[in-house]
């Protein structure tokens, strides 16, 4: 009797202190994310660990079926998703969307890119650009690579470009000045520190990347992760998330 009272307890205890909810995530989020999550795990008791990395890599890891509660991918690997039975459809939710911004060293001479002409003329002048590794599925190299084949700048761009393998070097290889200009999304961007933001590629050829989240079919705290989900659509939230670099869904 006393030992099942003691396992009564236990188990209590361990329910009282919440679920810790595991999210496989793009790393667009991560700033936003690192001011929102603390309020929602003193309010609910949960902890949220998150992993992160590029769409592309996330989308492969639900695919493969990783045990993990949530998923924050793009639209369209949300879909493929949720037509696999990888993602509950009934729980997604559009965090927004975050376009393509260029980054220089701080207090580095910010090149012209306000318009489509001046972009190409900065990118042919550039000594040297840089952006996340295009095997590891990043959606900002994946889109530029297309991009200067179609401005037929490709040849010249190739030889200058630097992709990075780690993700820390994505900010630190441009503030050191071993890489003149470097890309990704403009949420990472803002919330970069040790760089200039030099702002979004002209409107003609920005490229979105729309940032969804849903509960795993394999989630081990499905509630747990649907009360993320819902918090994370409170107004306060969104409301960060636009000054965090989010344009509207």
């Amino acid at each position: 009797m006393r030992a099942t009272a003691l396992v009564a307890s236990a188990w209590l205890f361990f329910a009282a202190q919440g679920a810790e909810i595991k999210v496989l995530a793009g790393s667009a989020v991560q700033p936003v994310m690192n001011e929102v999550i603390p309020a929602f795990e003193a309010k609910t008791g949960h902890r949220v660990a998150f992993d992160y990395g590029t769409v592309g890599g996330m989308a492969q890891r639900a695919q493969r079926g990783e045990r993990a509660d949530a998923v924050i991918v793009s639209g369209p690997q949300m879909d493929a998703l949720e037509k696999e039975g990888r993602s509950l459809a009934a729980t997604r939710l559009n965090l927004g969307k975050t376009g393509v911004g260029a980054f220089v060293k701080k207090g580095a001479a910010k090149p012209d890119i306000t318009s489509v002409d001046a972009f190409k003329r900065t990118m042919l002048a550039a000594k040297s650009i840089g952006y996340n590794d295009p095997a590891a599925g990043a959606p900002v190299s994946l889109y530029l690579i297309e991009l200067f084949g179609k401005m037929g700048i490709a040849d010249r761009m190739t030889p200058k470009t630097v992709a990075f393998k780690q993700r820390s070097e994505r900010f630190e290889a441009v503030a050191r000045g071993d890489v003149e200009i470097g890309f990704n999304q403009m949420s990472e961007i803002i919330a970069q520190p040790s760089v200039d933001l030099v702002g979004p590629l002209p409107e003609p050829i920005q490229n979105y990347t729309s940032l969804n989240i849903g509960v795993l079919a394999v989630a081990e705290h499905p509630d747990a992760a649907r009360e993320l989900i819902a918090y994370l659509a409170t107004p306060e939230v969104t409301a960060r998330f636009r000054k965090g670099g989010f344009d509207a869904p």
